[in-house]
């Protein structure tokens, strides 16, 4: 996982998300998951060129289950993107890197 992708827990959630000065995209995976495998390097490329203009983080559905049902994620992969700390948006499935980039810098 890129350096710049955080992990997200039920732990750090408020500190990562909610008080986030910046857009946040939230990725549910699993490791079980094909196509949650088949995107992540298009997540570690998103993180790459969005640098510090937005946080990028990944939740383990399987080690985070509470947060996955705090947040109704029902199927993997789950892109949630945040903006001021409120849920703004959500895509089951996948995106290409640049729909990601666009979303988080409409957001910012």
């Amino acid at each position: 996982m890129a350096d710049s992708i955080i992990t997200i827990t039920e732990d750090n959630f408020d500190a990562e998300v909610t008080r986030s000065s910046v857009p946040v995209l939230l990725d549910f995976w699993a490791p079980w998951c094909g196509p949650c495998q088949q995107l992540n390097p298009v997540i570690e490329a998103l993180a790459e060129e969005l640098g510090d203009t937005a946080k990028i983080g990944k939740v383990n559905v399987d080690d985070n289950r509470d947060l996955a049902v705090k947040l109704s994620v029902r199927a993997m992969p789950t892109l949630i993107f945040f903006g001021g700390g409120e849920e703004k948006e959500r895509v089951t499935g996948g995106l290409n890197q640049e729909a990601m980039a666009s979303k988080l810098k409409a957001l910012a």
